[in-house]
């Protein structure tokens, strides 16, 4: 036994020792037994007051006096009252710490209630995006006014980040990102200054589409020149025939990467946007289908499964130019006794185009990397090899243009497929007898054209190269 429990059973004995002797001296039990309880009562209140004024005013280290069981309760809430100081401190630090590492960030931070109110910001905040000090709790979007961010904040599906410029500098452009994080709503809020990003960016893709447009007109009159020589077969020895006939493939393969450059360069500026029209994605496919077996002479076999009742809102020539890359890489990279598979199909919640085939398929390193521009995988047993690797980066942003993404699946061994997944929003119920007209033109190509894992049969009409 504690001795806080006997010191309160030796006050429980001195209470029955009083009540025998008033009972011994009044002769009435009644009021003995209640003289005794109100005594016991009152000691209890006496310290249940003392507590409380301790709990409400006194301060941690001045633990009050008190004997029996109140000593022991007021040592146990003395320890719990010290602990708790000393987390408490400890979480000052951390959050003294914390907000010192992010005010020291490069990037505007914010950290927004479930209002979308403002609830702390760092200095970089202040000079990215305006705010200041008395702005604590207010609304982020009526100090931040740009429609696309308002739409961003109450849109979850309006993607990972949004680029803005700076309320307070229109030269400016940020990048802002808004992630949730804690229990109780609070969301986090980064704006990054990507303007000398951007601005590299432009100048890269601005100096790769200048070059490629001058070097269009040096090579296509070195093309009708080699053309010409190539054509006067009789007047010119068997060696330089040959000479002639290499340099015209070199040429012609020049003449298709500066093509695809100046397309991929177009669709990554998002400029020259058509109005989107209803594409027979059957029609569609059909023909790319039959220009891969006229191609290829029919080996690999070539399958289809296409549901002709659905169509996609888009750029027919764009359109054509992803799916042809598609699959006559898939009929490239398929020996001959193998199959490729062709599968469209959709309902009201969104579609999906499959390209499989029994090729070697691809390591897993190599998936991260395929879609980059230039990137090619070297596969033993392949026909050729001397593309230029944007093949898959200009079917990468063709579908991004029309709101679809491309995954890739691939075991080595077995093949690869490739999955261009369209939303809803971008499908078209076609009548059973009345398909869409689709405005693409003809992607011509020759063996040359498909060598590497991105074949390069994507280059647009000559006008919207231009």
């Amino acid at each position: 036994m504690s001795s806080a429990w006997r010191a309160e059973l030796f006050w429980v004995v001195l209470l029955v020792l009083a009540l025998a002797f008033l009972v011994r001296l009044s002769g009435n039990w009644f009021f003995a037994t209640s003289v005794c309880a109100l005594i016991y009562l009152f000691r209890h209140l006496f310290f249940i007051n003392r507590l409380l004024h301790w709990l409400r005013g006194g301060k941690s280290g001045d633990l009050p006096q008190a004997d029996g069981i109140w000593e022991e309760v007021f040592y146990l809430v003395f320890r719990v009252r010290r602990r708790n100081k000393r987390r408490k401190k400890q979480l000052l630090r951390m959050l003294d710490r914390f907000r010192t590492a992010t005010a020291a960030l490069p990037d505007a931070t914010v950290v927004l209630g479930p209002r979308n109110e403002i609830d702390w910001f760092n200095d970089s905040a202040s000079r990215f995006l305006g705010l200041r000090r008395p702005d604590v709790g207010q609304q982020i979007a009526n100090l931040v006014r740009n429609t696309r961010f308002v739409t961003y904040l109450s849109d979850a599906d309006a993607g990972p980040t949004i680029s803005i410029p700076s309320p307070i500098d229109d030269t400016r452009e940020l990048e802002v990102r808004v992630v949730p994080y804690g229990d109780e709503d609070f969301r986090l809020m980064v704006a990054r200054d990507v303007t000398e990003l951007k601005l590299a960016e432009r100048v890269r893709s601005d100096f790769i589409a200048n070059v490629s447009h001058e070097l269009r007109t040096p090579i296509t009159v070195m093309r009708g020149y080699i053309e010409a020589l190539c054509d006067s077969d009789s007047a010119l020895p068997e060696r330089e025939r040959m000479i002639f006939r290499r340099v015209e493939e070199q040429t012609n393969r020049m003449h298709e990467l500066i093509e695809s450059l100046l397309a991929l360069t177009r669709l990554q500026s998002g400029l020259q946007r058509s109005t989107p029209e209803t594409i027979d994605v059957a029609e569609l496919l059909d023909g790319i289908c039959q220009e891969a077996e006229v191609l290829f002479g029919f080996n690999p076999k070539l399958s289809t499964a296409i549901d002709a009742a659905w169509g996609v809102l888009g750029d027919g020539n764009e359109l054509r130019s992803a799916f042809s890359n598609l699959v006559i890489n898939a009929m490239k990279y398929t020996p001959e006794e193998g199959a490729v598979t062709v599968t469209w199909s959709g309902d009201e919640n969104g579609a999906r185009l499959e390209v499989s085939d029994t090729g070697p398929g691809i390591a897993p390193e190599h998936l991260p990397r395929l879609t980059e521009r230039f990137y090619r995988v070297e596969v033993p047993g392949v026909r050729s090899r001397s593309g230029s690797g944007l093949g898959l980066a200009i079917a990468k942003h063709v579908l991004n243009r029309h709101d679809a993404t491309l995954q890739v699946e691939s075991v080595v061994g077995k093949g690869s497929r490739f999955i261009c997944c369209f939303p809803g929003k971008r499908l078209v119920a076609l009548p059973p007898h009345e398909p869409a007209a689709s405005s693409t033109g003809v992607c011509a190509a020759s063996d040359e054209e498909f060598v590497d894992r991105d074949p390069d049969c994507a280059r647009p009409a000559p006008d919207s190269a231009r």
